[in-house]
């Protein structure tokens, strides 16, 4: 078991025990049944970016305090340096570095995040969430599949978008892909 999914799990039932939130009402916000919500809890299942941004957003906290038990502080600027930001690995094929997570009420979240390819896969996870998303490849290529369509981009290549529509990523090649991700509601 990841021990970084299981510390975000043990996050979510603090956040649903201070605010006295039921397991039904927490599943119900990210769309999934009960039984795998408790999974995650427990961190034997994974939760994607989109829906903590989905939890934080509804119970007035940070995606960064969900992701690394750290509160923003910085009210005018914050200053992240290269390779220094926040990260996590969910899995062992995505780690994700946020560039925001000391700004207090960011009105946008900022990753840099890095996937590994993996061979032979054809399986993309598609996601939705509120607002809009701004992708830039800084390294590799990536296969970007976005409400019924695939799109190639390579290294310079940035692409904006709907995220209310399905999308999700494959690294393409034999080596990670790295890209900037932002979204803002």
């Amino acid at each position: 078991m990841n021990d970084q999914l299981k510390q975000i799990g043990e996050r979510l039932r603090g956040l649903r025990d201070v605010l006295d939130i039921s397991v039904e009402e927490m599943a119900e916000t990210i769309g999934i049944d009960n039984e795998k919500y408790e999974k995650i809890e427990k961190g034997e299942m994974d939760i994607t970016i989109s829906n903590l941004m989905k939890i934080a957003h509804k119970y007035g906290v940070s995606a960064e305090e969900l992701m690394f038990a750290e509160a923003p502080h910085m009210k005018s600027y914050f200053v992240t340096r290269k390779g220094q930001g926040m990260s996590v690995e969910r899995t062992k094929a995505y780690k994700y570095q946020s560039l925001v997570s000391g700004f207090v009420n960011h009105k946008a979240d900022v990753f840099i995040v890095t996937v590994e390819p993996k061979p032979g896969a054809r399986t993309i996870y598609k996601n939705t969430h509120a607002g809009q998303e701004f992708n830039m490849v800084l390294e590799g290529k990536m296969e970007l599949y976005i409400g019924g369509k695939t799109i190639i981009l390579e290294e310079g290549d940035s692409i904006y978008f709907d995220s209310t529509k399905p999308h999700g990523m494959l690294a393409v090649g034999d080596k990670a892909v790295k890209f900037l991700a932002f979204t803002v509601e």
